[in-house]
């Protein structure tokens, strides 16, 4: 069936995609078509490999009609480079499509898409005209100051950028201007290295990545094609595998596929890392900082720039959030894009200043009409409108009104129809208007800014924490304030004065992987273990004896929280540990204890010096005699064991109703270490000896439990035990399958009064985090003290 459609209107189909996202139905596909149609399949049985095949031999049939087109059907010159290289790899598959796909995804570009992919535009012949004249224009220019890295800066350039660069030089001044060929020139062969290292591999940027490919520049014939979309899938992929704390964000496709169309592959991966890193910093990461503080800085340039503007739109904010988009994408999102490339030209010849100084002169051209604005949605169809009829050079002669404005100038009265625009005399005249804000100015005005949008963004941050966590929790909102600060604390102390590699390491695994489970405010602050330690050391309401066996149940406390083994302890893990201890009844608390003492938190490996307690030694088995006469005490002890009975199995119809999943039964080792543990909680207390006691009761109580338990078991057994070495052998397959359950140990402990004071005694965790406030800090004296001596 396949076979048959490649062979027709295969070629038609431009992607197939699972659509969960976009849709209610089960399972859906949605197939697009270059005749912009769509068709949605669902219900299908084996989707997901059915998708992976049908993608895989649509990307060979693209391959074969575009990359191994005839010769008759390429306009490229037979003398023309060509525009790819391939890397070695192996081809020892045996089918032909995926060795074909395989040399699609790792192909990379040596020429810039756009010498194989033309975009129509009217007045085709005039543009060829000024691109010529501007080609020797530069020539000229490059003949009197030098061309590369050698070249001055004139005046002159400031106006041979304001035209446009020619499509010829674009990338090459591009890569001057951003000081990116420096980069490509120490670091030859990484980019191929990374590409080789990234490709096949899935997480979350992977992921969002493949959603976003298709979406970037979609009119424009070179992402209308699979060599263009592999060969962003691959400069987006090698970054977010070159920086995981970025990884990949929205608006990054849109900015790499102009890179693309203007310089070679491995250039744009370099000139993505100048932006991203150097000349937009902060901008490309899931909280987009950089962008917020430049939204501030240019709300005060406003007021600063444009006083009568800012006096009739007192409220600023809705012209600041109209224009993030600009800032984001360097106005690619919302001018022509030919028109929209003149901007980037000057963006990388002068920095972020001219989005700025373009910004202020585009609301100065329509303050007018804005200072007339009654809501925000007209003020947005304001700008919408001028945007879109900003023109180039060469085709403002004849650009047209788009249909959505001639529709939106004639339905509403109150937004007049606004004349053509050139860009170069639009960027001229925001040069010359706003000439005199420099890049000092800036700088200074962000770093004022930075610290409140930080602290706006924190607090919307604990805000929304607490908010998803308090309807968990019977924590006051108060004191979960107060541990929230803790638990960020302990998260920048570790960062700052901490293992520095272990701390990134952290830093960097919490965003590497998919962890849908999870939500962005969750996933912002966790603990790994050593931070977490340090807290269980100041939170926890019960001494553990000595700092070993603190440690010891810190690192299993971690272990039982981490449930989705990532190494990392979320601030709503962490919160329902003390919600547990601080505020639920007693039945929580032992069952917490007892779930410590179990794997997964008590491990095989785990390695403790001693195993024994005063009542308690593992050279013996855990093993009650009770053949052992006791002539008075046997009628007493078969009442207290039937009473026990019926106390056990009310306990288990009453927690039936809450526990969906019963706890796995306790052997001895872990008895022994349940013990021990009871046995250090105690130390300091005003009823030590009383608690002592009572815990050895207890433990001889439950010891009798769980001998009676395994008696019954064996009884058949022992009875055919005629010789002492198989009654040896038996007895070790008794010690070994000795068990108690959470019921037995729980109703055991009920049983004496001062252990049920003990545990029922509320803790008081206001003063808890008040002395940890304290003593968070005076861990770390210490640390701070060789650093300052080194």
């Amino acid at each position: 069936m396949w076979k048959e459609t490649s062979r027709g209107r295969g070629k038609d189909v431009l992607s197939i995609e699972k659509a969960e996202s976009t849709s209610p139905l089960p399972n859906p596909v949605i197939v697009s078509m270059r005749t912009k149609k769509a068709f949605q399949l669902i219900d299908l049985l084996e989707r997901d490999e059915l998708v992976e095949s049908m993608n895989s031999r649509l990307r060979a049939l693209q391959w074969k009609h575009s990359v191994f087109r005839n010769k008759k059907d390429s306009r490229r010159s037979v003398t023309s480079p060509t525009p790819y290289y391939t890397f070695y790899y192996d081809t020892g598959f045996s089918d032909e499509e995926k060795v074909e796909e395989q040399v699609l995804r790792n192909t990379v570009n040596s020429e810039a898409l756009m010498t194989a992919f033309h975009q129509s535009q009217p007045g085709n012949y005039e543009n060829k005209s000024m691109e010529l004249v501007k080609e020797r224009l530069w020539e000229d220019h490059f003949t009197e100051f030098g061309r590369g890295v050698h070249m001055f800066r004139t005046e002159k350039i400031q106006r041979l950028v304001a035209m446009g660069i020619p499509e010829s030089l674009r990338g090459e001044l591009w890569m001057t201007f951003s000081d990116a060929c420096s980069e490509l020139e120490s670091h030859q062969g990484y980019y191929a290295s990374l590409v080789q290292k990234s490709m096949g591999h899935s997480n979350l940027a992977t992921d969002e990545i493949e959603r976003d490919l298709h979406r970037s520049l979609p009119d424009h014939p070179a992402f209308q094609n699979p060599t263009g979309i592999a060969a962003l899938r691959r400069v987006l992929t090698a970054y977010a595998h070159r920086n995981p704390k970025i990884g990949y964000c929205q608006s990054m496709n849109i900015l790499t596929s102009v890179l693309l169309l203007y310089a070679k592959e491995e250039e744009a991966f370099w000139l993505l890392v100048a932006v991203c890193e150097r000349m937009l910093p902060d901008y490309f990461n899931r909280r987009v900082i950089g962008a917020q503080v430049d939204q501030s800085v240019f709300e005060e340039l406003i007021r600063e720039r444009l006083p009568e503007l800012a006096e009739q739109v007192p409220d600023l904010s809705t012209l600041s959030s109209v224009s993030l988009s600009w800032f984001l994408t360097l106005f690619l999102s919302v001018l022509p894009f030919q028109s929209a490339v003149c901007v980037v030209d000057c963006f990388f010849f002068q920095g972020i200043k001219v989005i700025f100084q373009l910004g202020l002169a585009v609301l100065d051209a329509n303050s007018a009409q804005l200072s007339a604005c009654t809501d925000d949605g007209q003020a947005l169809m304001i700008l919408t409108s001028f945007l879109e009829q900003v023109g180039n050079t060469e085709s403002a002669c004849v650009l047209s009104t788009p249909p959505a404005a001639e529709e939106n100038s004639c339905s509403d009265t109150d937004i007049p129809t606004t004349r053509h625009t050139n860009i170069t005399d639009l960027i001229n005249e925001a040069l010359g208007k706003f000439r005199d804000l420099t890049v000092q100015q800036i700088e200074r005005l962000r770093c004022l800014h930075r610290v409140r949008v930080l602290q706006a963004h924190e607090d919307t941050i604990k805000d929304n924490t607490l908010r998803l966590v308090s309807s968990d929790v019977s924590i006051s909102p108060e004191n979960l304030d107060d541990l929230f600060d803790l638990f960020k604390t302990e998260h920048f102390i570790t960062l700052y004065w901490g293992d520095s590699s272990s701390a990134a390491a952290a830093e960097a695994a919490a965003w590497q992987h998919t962890d849908s489970g999870h939500s962005f405010v969750e996933r912002l602050y966790r603990l790994d273990r050593p931070q977490f330690k340090s807290l269980f050391g100041l939170l926890a309401p019960w001494s553990s004896g000595s700092s070993q066996h603190t440690d010891i149940l810190a690192n299993r406390t971690f272990i039982l929280l981490d449930q989705d083994r990532d190494n990392l302890v979320t601030f709503k893990e962490f919160a329902s540990w003390l919600d547990t201890l601080y505020c639920e009844d007693l039945n929580e608390k032992i069952r917490l204890l007892y779930r410590l003492h179990i794997p997964p938190a008590l491990t095989e490996s785990e390695d403790e010096p001693s195993l024994t307690s005063p009542l308690l030694s593992t050279n013996r088995p855990l093993y009650v005699n009770k053949d052992t006469p006791v002539p008075d005490s046997r009628e007493e002890v078969k009442d207290y064991q039937e009473q026990l009975k019926q106390m056990l199995q009310d306990l288990v119809k009453e927690k039936e109703k809450d526990v969906d999943k019963p706890l796995p039964l306790m052997n001895q080792r872990e008895f022994i270490q349940f013990c021990k543990t009871l046995y250090s909680m105690f130390h300091g207390e005003p009823e030590e000896n009383d608690l002592f006691q009572a815990i050895a009761k207890v433990t001889s109580l439950v010891l009798q439990i769980g001998e009676a338990g395994h008696r019954e078991q064996t009884k058949a057994s022992e009875e055919k035990t005629a010789e002492p070495t198989q009654a040896s052998d038996g007895a070790l397959a008794a010690d070994d399958e000795w068990t108690v359950s959470y019921a037995q140990i729980l109703a055991s402990l009920l049983t004496e009064q001062a252990l049920v004071n003990f545990f029922e005694k509320p803790a008081d965790l206001l003063a808890k985090i008040a002395q940890a406030k304290q003593n968070q800090y005076q861990q770390r004296a210490g640390l701070l003290t060789l650093g300052g001596t080194r």
